[in-house]
């Protein structure tokens, strides 16, 4: 309590916001007479795509699930492999990723799957088969599978693709294993560059981006010396996914050119190609004609292609997509549906008919609405301000013995406040309460940002005041969504104070990105002092320095005192890099302040001034005002 006084006391706020009273209501949700059978209505409703109806007979191309079902739900163990053995299973390269994707959190057992099915399966493996245990095995405990599994892919003719190797350096630079990322960088490099193909495949590119597709191009490949096999068109393909008609004009090529018959594996590698916006009509087509040949869609390729269209907001092509999946013989998970529905609901105004049709082929599979999906639904409701059909999901969801919870309430008050009903979404908090369910940062976050998005950023502090006096410490987060709501209002004085008040009085750390943006603030308002008291905090805090926003100010509008205090502020060392005073002078020339770069530089320590780089700055300078006198 006392914090949360001297916070807002802090910014000559208190008075004024304790003064401000809320009406009490009994809200819970808005009175409705829209029945759930009627909502119920919307997912039951059957939807088929165009695409779905044109190509029915062709979804159920195999029936791999006795076998998914015999290695998901088994330890692997000797008993196992005598069970598939005896099944003696043909498994597609479909098939193999599946399995290996629903693996990837156990290392263990994929490798004894991969070993099983490449060795005494008989199952020829791929380039994309490798690159996915690669990618399994890049953790500390896997290491020995994993260098392994890339000299014998070596040994077998394939190579690390770029997508992979970025990928898992990522990963081992994330999990502070330099040693092996250092070895990965070698290996890959030594790779590329023993790898004959590799020319040939950049010299085919160029010729195909050189221009427009045509006979032309097609006769000067076809003079070209080239040797036809999966791993060729796989590097192709990939070199060629900035320009997705050309890759299908290889693609096609290739198979008349060559007679090439296309398996699974390139199907599937051109299909992530073409899955964009620009080329998204052939992308379709392009799923037919490789359902037509009998091959399915990867789940290794469902995910990268689901997730490029829901960030590039094609969330009808990605339900479509979820549809085409679950028609199919490789079931996604309710992680997959869950992740639809939530970038759905992501959206500025979410279709309520997408999210009916996801869970529809949800349901469908023989799936129960788990919480997660529940939240899904819900969240979409309440964001387009269908709050009664959302007070019917919560009763669903206890009915099915979800109780809501944070994320539920959260939900509820963001949509609230997005259409406007700020008071409304405060009293959730004593309905959540009421029902023994604490309100966390989260929640608090959300209905504080709904007021400063709103332009009520003083109610935004009696709440944050009533937050803290629960006992429910703020973090970098919400912090960040305080300054923000008081820099939209042009209150950069407040936001000033209120980031240090909290750095010193609770050693709360605000983001870098939090510190910049006031900071350029405070500058455009004039208020260097200010800025450099939020540089010097950045650097207790062990942020890097950020130089960019003072350096042109200082030398339009600064002294040298000026300068001096940057300069000082910037580096926790005695004395800031060579290459920061040189900036400077640089920036005081620019400006026509030689008399004060001179002065500046009389105050620098000496090795800066006996510097060859700043003596010969100065010096041409020097030479440059003469000449121009």
């Amino acid at each position: 309590m006392h914090r949360a006084k001297r916070i807002i006391s802090s910014l000559r706020l208190a008075n004024s916001l304790h003064s401000t009273q809320l009406p009490r209501t009994n809200f819970l949700y808005p009175q409705v007479t829209t029945q759930f059978s009627h909502f119920s209505s919307h997912i039951t409703q059957p939807h088929t795509s165009t695409f779905l109806n044109t190509h029915q007979k062709l979804l159920f191309s195999s029936t791999p699930e006795p076998t998914i079902e015999l290695v998901l739900s088994n330890d692997w163990s000797k008993q196992l492999e005598k069970k598939l053995s005896e099944s003696n299973p043909k498994l597609t390269h479909e098939t193999v990723i599946y399995i290996l994707k629903k693996l990837d959190k156990d290392p263990q057992k994929a490798s004894g799957f991969f070993n099983w099915v490449t060795d005494k399966n008989g199952f020829k493996t791929s380039s994309a088969v490798y690159s996915l245990m690669l990618r399994i095995f890049a953790n500390k405990d896997s290491m020995k599978h994993f260098w392994v599994t890339i000299t014998k892919m070596k040994e077998q003719g394939f190579y690390i693709d770029e997508e992979t190797y970025e990928t898992i350096l990522g990963d081992f630079k994330s999990l502070k294993m330099a040693s092996d990322a250092t070895a990965l960088t070698h290996f890959y490099k030594r790779m590329v560059k023993e790898n004959t193909m590799d020319e040939v495949v950049k010299e085919l590119v160029k010729v195909i981006l050189g221009s427009n597709w045509s006979h032309e191009v097609e006769k000067k490949l076809g003079g070209m010396e080239i040797s036809m096999h999966e791993n060729f068109v796989l590097r192709v393909l990939k070199e060629l996914r900035g320009c997705p008609s050309k890759a299908l004009s290889f693609f096609k090529w290739v198979s008349g050119r060559f007679g090439f018959e296309h398996n699974s594996v390139a199907y599937n590698a051109v299909v992530r190609v073409l899955g964009q916006d620009a080329s998204i009509e052939d992308f379709w087509s392009m799923v037919k004609e490789m359902k037509g040949a009998g091959h399915e869609m990867d789940l290794d390729t469902y995910i990268k292609v689901s997730r490029r269209f829901q960030k590039s907001k094609m969330l009808k092509d990605a339900v479509e997509l979820y549809e085409l999946m679950m028609d199919g013989p490789f079931k996604l998970s309710v992680q997959d549906c869950s992740l639809l529905l939530r970038t759905i609901a992501a959206d500025r105004s979410p279709d309520l008919d997408l999210v009916f049709r996801v869970v529809k082929k949800y349901e469908a599979a023989g799936h129960s609405l788990s919480k997660t999906v529940y939240d899904g639904i819900h969240r979409s409701l309440t964001s387009v301000g269908r709050f009664g059909e959302a007070e019917k999901i919560m009763e669903a969801m206890r009915n099915a013995g979800y109780e809501p919870d944070n994320l539920t309430y959260s939900q509820l008050i963001f949509g609230l406040c997005k259409t406007g009903r700020l008071e409304e979404a405060y009293k959730v908090l004593d309905v959540m309460e009421a029902q023994e369910c604490i309100p966390d940062l989260k929640t608090w976050t959300i209905l504080i940002q709904g007021h400063c998005a709103a332009n009520e950023v003083d109610k935004a502090l009696f709440y944050f005041a009533k937050m803290v006096e629960k006992n429910c410490d703020a973090d970098a987060d919400l912090l960040d969504v305080l300054i923000k709501g008081f820099v939209s209002q042009k209150r950069i004085d407040g936001a000033y104070k209120l980031l240090v008040e909290m750095v010193n009085k609770t050693r709360l750390i605000p983001w870098q990105a939090t510190y910049k943006n006031l900071i350029q603030k405070l500058l455009g308002e004039g208020q260097l002092e200010e800025a450099l008291d939020l540089l010097r905090l950045m650097k207790k805090q062990n942020y890097p320095p950020f130089p960019d926003p003072f350096v042109p100010y200082i030398s339009k509008f600064g002294t040298v005192e000026d300068a001096e205090e940057f300069l000082k502020a910037l580096s926790v060392k005695k004395f800031p890099s060579l290459a920061a005073y040189q900036h400077v002078f640089e920036s005081l020339f620019q400006e026509g302040r030689h008399s004060e770069a001179t002065d500046l530089l009389y105050k620098c320590p000496h090795h800066v001034r006996k510097h060859k780089a700043i003596c010969t700055l100065f010096g041409s300078e020097k030479s440059g005002s003469t000449a121009a006198a």
